[in-house]
């Protein structure tokens, strides 16, 4: 099984050497999407011979970063990515976890709400508001059985990237990652992994910086994700089987969505 391991990268100086140095340990083909950093990442990313790098020349959003990511992964033999972040969140030695979580399942999530950890710290409470309500949305309305709609690390079958069509630049990527795997009938699973936040006045930028018009933008990518995917159902390419969006492209055939 080959795997990649991806990481999307912003003004990342303090924490992406020693990140690389551990995530070395579990898995050696390793890909640095490097969004758009004006700090010291891009000259310290440029001393890792055996990293690929992706550079974004302006910061294009969290979820351009992964759509690049996810782009390299299927022009490539790669059977499993592993995506995480490079703020220190998440813990490398926790990938093998996802990894052997794979074997039935075509996405796998961590989960910081899960079972708690002797590690575990206090989330910013915010975060953790709005993540415990569009979760339960999520799993209302889609049927499905999460507990952390916004942990980016996450392990995805090859077969699982293919068929998917995500287009939100932003913070919001990952909803509308749950409404095409939703809509998709993609096998889900969520395995625990520490809540860890070395920095909780780490700010999102922007109008996204205010809880009401956050909340605002991810309900819009929410309705927008299930817009887009209705259309493409009744599109020449698709359609809607049993209440699934079903793309017939080579990667997902007529028989994959029955």
């Amino acid at each position: 099984m080959k795997v990649l391991t991806a990481i999307p990268v912003y003004n990342e100086e303090r924490h992406v050497e020693d990140v690389l140095r551990e995530v070395r340990r579990h898995t050696p083909d390793i890909l640095v999407v490097n969004d758009g950093s004006t700090d010291a990442t891009a000259a310290l990313l440029a001393k890792q011979r055996d990293v690929q790098v992706i550079t974004h020349a302006q910061n294009r959003g969290y979820g351009a970063a992964l759509i690049s990511a996810f782009a390299y992964a299927l022009e490539r033999s790669v059977d499993v990515l592993v995506t995480m972040d490079c703020d220190g969140q998440h813990e490398p030695a926790r990938i093998p976890v996802l990894l052997e979580a794979i074997h039935d399942a075509d996405i796998v999530s961590g989960s910081r709400y899960l079972r708690d950890f002797r590690q575990n710290t206090l989330p910013p409470q915010d975060r953790q508001q709005i993540n415990r309500q569009i979760t339960a949305e999520l799993n209302k309305r889609y049927s499905l059985n999460l507990t952390d709609t916004f942990c980016g690390f996450k392990a995805y079958r090859r077969e699982a990237l293919a068929p998917l069509h995500i287009t939100e630049t932003g913070w919001g990527m990952p909803l509308q990652l749950w409404v095409q795997a939703a809509r998709l009938g993609l096998r889900i699973k969520e395995v625990a992994v520490p809540r860890v936040y070395l920095d909780p006045s780490r700010a999102f930028g922007g109008v996204l910086d205010d809880f009401t018009q956050r909340l605002a933008y991810y309900h819009g990518v929410i309705e927008s994700a299930e817009r887009e995917c209705e259309a493409r159902a009744i599109s020449s390419r698709g359609a809607l089987v049993g209440g699934r969006c079903c793309y017939f492209a080579d990667s997902l055939s007529r028989e994959t969505c029955r």
